[in-house]
């Protein structure tokens, strides 16, 4: 569930070519990957268990793999499709070092899990949700966490005003615009926030995430009208 191009239901079924594609309208899309990336590597320990839900097509798992060794990978997304890209993409992996979990959006997701993960990440995924929704996703993950765990998400951020919220999609419509997208792709794409996704602030963030019971509670990213936070349980 990572895409920024996602139809009504809000369970993408995404094109084969959506990893060239969002390159293009979410700036920095792979440094949010690459980043989280260098965060779990600066951890005192290398994760035993990650679990990626929203994993989409599997980039970030596809990237971490070859980092961490001796880690796990769980996969989690609520499209059926798009779990089988990411199958098709982690295919030559030996068994046990991938487990594609039953399809679930975060909030729902009621698997048991042999273990608890030492790492969860969700990238550009829960943006799509309710505040109450976005609650139990957070929650969720939460639970699922070791002690000691460390959670990761990006979402679309609401600046903190409405003049903000005017200046950060110009902004954000002039880099698409310079990476080929089309004035009326552009503005549909725009015509998204609030609409079919419902971003909160960096503040709103903080404070849910430091509600749900996560005793470090960090941002560490934030670029145009996109933030990475960092929670350890």
């Amino acid at each position: 569930m990572t895409p920024e191009i996602p139809p009504k239901n809000f369970t993408p079924h995404l094109p084969e070519d959506y990893d060239a594609r969002i390159s293009g309208v979410l700036p920095y899309y792979s440094s949010f990957h690459q980043e989280t990336i260098n965060l779990v590597k600066s951890l005192p320990s290398s994760p035993k268990i990650w679990m990626d839900t929203g994993c989409g097509t599997g980039s970030l798992i596809n990237k971490a793999i070859e980092e961490f060794l001796d880690t796990k990978f769980l996969l989690l997304d609520p499209s059926e499709s798009m779990l089988e890209q990411a199958k098709g993409k982690l295919s030559f992996y030996p068994d046990g070092k991938v487990e594609f979990l039953k399809a679930s959006s975060t909030q729902e997701f009621s698997q048991e899990l042999e273990e608890k993960p030492d790492v969860i990440t969700a990238i550009q995924c829960h943006h799509y949700l309710s505040l109450e929704d976005r609650s139990r996703a957070t929650r969720v993950c939460y639970n699922l966490l070791k002690e000691g765990g460390i959670y990761i998400t990006f979402e679309n951020i609401r600046p903190l005003t409405e003049e903000g919220v005017a200046v950060g999609k110009r902004y954000w419509g002039k880099f698409q615009s310079l990476h080929g997208r089309k004035e009326k792709e552009i503005q549909t794409h725009l015509e998204r926030f609030d609409t079919e996704y419902f971003p909160i602030t960096v503040e709103e963030h903080l404070k849910l995430l430091r509600d749900t019971g996560f005793r470090t509670v960090e941002l560490f990213w934030y670029s145009y009208m996109q933030a990475g936070f960092y929670c350890i349980k």
